[in-house]
């Protein structure tokens, strides 16, 4: 004998680097005490820093004294003698110089300096003009005429001599207003016998001679597929897949640790015939024996449970080989039974994706 256990579920299993140095190489302005007479410290007083001279004069903003009596710091001219006999002023030669010729001639030059900048600045002025009225002249004599006198371009010149058209007139980009088909769905491949149209064998949905289920290892027994729905059930499940269809029933077996689990996949017409087998399961898969696993869930109380997928509906018997009663707190038969459960909707549900796959690199129109 047998007991259902609950249904499986519909889906698968920044920092600142600043050190504090100064980035200008540690150098300090001075206070200028010594400014004047060492020149050490830069806008210092006096003499902002400038060495004095080594004359007599009264040297000002840090300039070398002259070797008289000059200001600023700059020497005057010596005096030479005039050739000749001096010229004299008030009847008596006293050797004082003509300081209102000297003013004059100061004045005079002044006077030619200040009209060389204006004149410069003049010619300058009519320079920049004239460059200008060139330049307008050039661009719209450049510039095609339009209707009422306007002018204007329909092309944007860059670098190279190219054009980009701004215009209307010139070819416009298209974009289709359809939008591109979503990608097929996988479901729609395992839901109908229309559409999954892939081969199916024992070996392709159950491959290999183990399986690895995380730190799980599972070994693999015997395999089977019959087109005869009712031999593969018991207790009830036989009718039940035939009265809905079935066409086809695919059995493997695999054991780890004492336990044995059977499962068997049931194929149908499409998903609501499968969903119905599903939803009036009685009874449980025959189990599989041979290839090195015996008798198993025969006259004991063993693990069964029933899911569907698309047009697949799948069921499981879990017991132990030794045939031992299953009772709630066995967990290593429950835990066999979710990881057969889990790796067989994945087989399935892996047939739809590749024939979508396959179905959306196809060529168009089926070439």
């Amino acid at each position: 004998m047998s007991y259902g256990g609950p249904q499986w579920p519909q889906e698968p299993h920044q920092p600142d680097g600043s050190s504090g140095h100064d980035p200008y190489g540690g150098q300090q302005y001075g206070t200028g005490q010594q400014g004047g007479a060492q020149g050490a410290a830069p806008y210092g007083q006096p003499g902002y820093g400038y060495p004095q001279g080594q004359g007599q004069g009264q040297g000002g903003y840090g300039y070398p004294h002259g070797q008289g009596q000059g200001g600023y710091g700059y020497p005057h001219p010596q005096q030479q003698p005039v050739p000749g006999p001096r010229p004299v002023f008030g009847g008596h030669d006293d050797g004082t110089p003509d300081w209102s010729a000297l003013a004059e001639a100061s004045e005079a030059r002044q006077r030619r300096k200040r009209w060389l900048i204006a004149g410069g600045g003049v010619l300058a002025t009519a320079a920049i003009a004239t460059l200008v009225a060139v330049a307008v002249v050039s661009t719209d004599e450049d510039s095609p005429a339009l209707a009422g006198g306007a002018t204007g371009s329909s092309a944007t010149t860059v670098p190279g001599g190219a054009e980009l058209p701004t215009g209307g007139t010139g070819p416009q980009p298209s974009f289709s207003s359809v939008a591109p088909p979503p990608p097929p769905n996988p479901m729609d491949y395992i839901s109908t016998d229309a559409k999954d149209k892939a081969p199916l064998t024992p070996e392709g949905l159950f491959p290999g001679k183990k399986l690895t289920f995380g730190d799980r290892v599972y070994t693999k027994g015997a395999t089977s597929s019959t087109t005869d729905c009712a031999s593969a059930g018991k207790g009830g499940l036989g009718t039940v897949l035939e009265n809905h269809g079935c066409t086809r029933v695919i059995r493997a077996t695999y054991t780890r640790d004492g336990v044995a689990i059977t499962v068997g996949v049931a194929l149908f017409a499409d998903q609501g015939k499968a969903l119905k087998a599903k939803e009036g399961a009685r009874g449980g898969v025959v189990p599989l024996a041979g290839s090195g696993v015996g008798d198993f869930c025969r006259a004991t109380v063993c693990l069964r449970r029933s899911n569907s997928l698309g047009r697949y509906a799948y069921f499981t018997q879990a017991g132990f080989t030794s045939g031992k009663k299953v009772t709630q707190s066995d967990t290593a038969v429950f835990k066999t039974s979710d990881d057969l459960a889990s790796f067989t909707f994945n087989q399935i549900y892996a047939r739809g994706r590749a024939q979508a796959s396959a179905a959306a690199t196809a060529p168009a129109g089926g070439q």
